[in-house]
């Protein structure tokens, strides 16, 4: 299957038209020309934020954090290790409540770090608490969302 995947950059978040088999030869944004995936999350501002969960065309792992919470700071690189081997069949965020604390309350985000799997816009998963990369990894398969290729 070769249709074309609508991917969000994570630098300049222009939306990107990817033929599906293409997915994992390294993309680059049409029009920032940097790597659609990068091994790291993506962590946009709240219009970003909106973009990456409406216009994505794969699942969106979305971690809520803080800076003052230290088990933030804990699982942080364990985030980092999740994208890099869910990427690129699932785009990995971080959110900032500190920083955009309305999206925080539109999410009712309660405690932190909490992790929100959206597919086509909508919640469809959600686990507080930090954990690390395998147990991101094992959460997110789980919910059907790393196809390895095949169109969620």
């Amino acid at each position: 299957m070769n249709d074309p995947l609508h991917i969000v950059c994570p630098h300049c978040e222009a939306v990107n038209r990817v033929p599906s088999d293409r997915l994992g030869a390294a993309p680059a944004c049409g029009k920032c020309h940097r790597r659609l995936f990068d091994g790291h999350p993506a962590a946009p501002n709240q219009a970003g934020f909106q973009q990456h969960l409406a216009r994505n065309d794969i699942p969106v792992l979305v971690d809520f954090w803080a800076p003052w919470c230290a088990p933030c700071r804990m699982m942080a690189p364990e985030f980092v290790k999740a994208a890099a081997q869910l990427e690129p069949w699932v785009r990995l965020v971080k959110l900032d409540t500190e920083a955009e604390p309305a999206l925080g309350a539109r999410y009712d985000i309660r405690s932190i770090p909490t992790l929100a799997l959206f597919r086509g816009g909508r919640e469809v998963a959600r686990q507080a608490g930090a954990m690390q990369s395998a147990g991101i990894v094992q959460w997110v398969r789980a919910h059907g969302a790393d196809s390895g290729g095949e169109r969620q």
